[in-house]
């Protein structure tokens, strides 16, 4: 039994609850997992894991087992990843899930140049809006728009997307342009709703201007849980949109768009890095991170 192996497993199968998640994300068999488990067991003489036909959780004993083998595997990978970052090439898989916009629009744009600078370094990007499990599904971090509510994660604060309204000229057209926000509500404007995947509803937007303050949510025909679906909804002209500038910017200069009430202001919202706590940051993962503050300050309207 290869000691390394073995640990890695059992941790693996912690972290994702199950034999056949740990199984994928190692790139192992079901079957060369479950025997890594089992002869660790043998090896040790204690019992690491209670198994049922749902879940795999783990005992007493493999709890205090699993926050000592996590501590040790991430020593080891400091180590190796300090070394290979002393050459200025942090190597090896970083797992990183970014919302859609962003990643189309602002980093896979910038990765030629990310993976010039880190030839050694594999990234596995996941594009979605969707709650992300980062120890369940073993991702490494995750760049998020809005305050975040998971007080187990490290949050880093890299950038805030300025906010502004929008809606297509066939919109307009048909419904006609609204002078104020409050006239959204009404049942003659239509919205595109944004679906928090949080809180499983459409969001609603804090306007002001001068003393006056709305929260405008509006009647939706479509909500969508989707950044990149929910810009094409306001393209077709399906409703009023809000959007972080650098979406909207392009579409508006080509005219695509245009904006509403230019004289109210909504509040940033801040965009985070977050990532699992570990007293030993990864080479790769503070590279990654370095790399994406200095791309968002650079990229994003300010």
């Amino acid at each position: 039994m290869d000691r390394f192996d073995a640990m890695q497993a059992f941790v693996r199968v912690v972290e994702t609850g199950s034999f056949t998640k740990a199984a994928e994300v190692l790139q192992l068999s079901r079957a060369r997992v479950t025997q890594l488990v089992q002869q660790l067991e043998a090896r040790l003489r204690v019992r690491l894991l209670n198994r049922t036909t749902r879940r795999v959780q783990p005992t007493a004993d493999g709890a205090a087992y699993y926050a000592r083998a996590l501590r040790l595997l991430a020593e080891l990978d400091e180590v190796e990843s300090s070394l290979s970052g002393a050459s200025g090439e942090p190597r090896g898989r970083l797992r990183v899930d970014v919302p859609t916009p962003l990643a189309r629009l602002v980093l896979v744009p910038a990765l030629p140049g990310f993976h010039a600078r880190y030839p050694e370094l594999q990234l596995e990007l996941g594009v979605s809006d969707r709650l992300v499990d980062l120890i369940g599904e073993n991702v490494d971090c995750v760049v998020r728009g809005g305050e975040l509510t998971d007080p187990s994660l490290v949050a880093r604060r890299v950038g805030e997307l300025l906010l502004g309204v929008y809606a297509a000229p066939a919109y307009l057209a048909r419904a006609g342009v609204p002078s104020h926000p409050g006239e959204l509500a009404s049942s003659h404007h239509r919205v595109v709703g944004f679906r928090s995947p949080r809180a499983g509803r459409p969001l609603s937007y804090a306007m002001t201007r001068g003393d006056e303050q709305l929260d405008v949510q509006g009647h939706a025909l479509l909500s969508v849980d989707d950044g990149n679906a929910y810009l094409a909804a306001g393209l077709a002209g399906i409703g009023v949109l809000w959007l972080p500038h650098y979406m909207a910017g392009p579409h508006v200069e080509a005219g695509a768009l245009r904006p509403l009430f230019e004289d109210w202001t909504l509040a940033p919202m801040p965009l985070y890095l977050a990532y699992r706590p570990n007293p030993h940051v990864s080479a790769r993962l503070r590279v990654f991170i370095d790399w994406v503050v200095a791309l968002l300050a650079r990229e994003l309207p300010r």
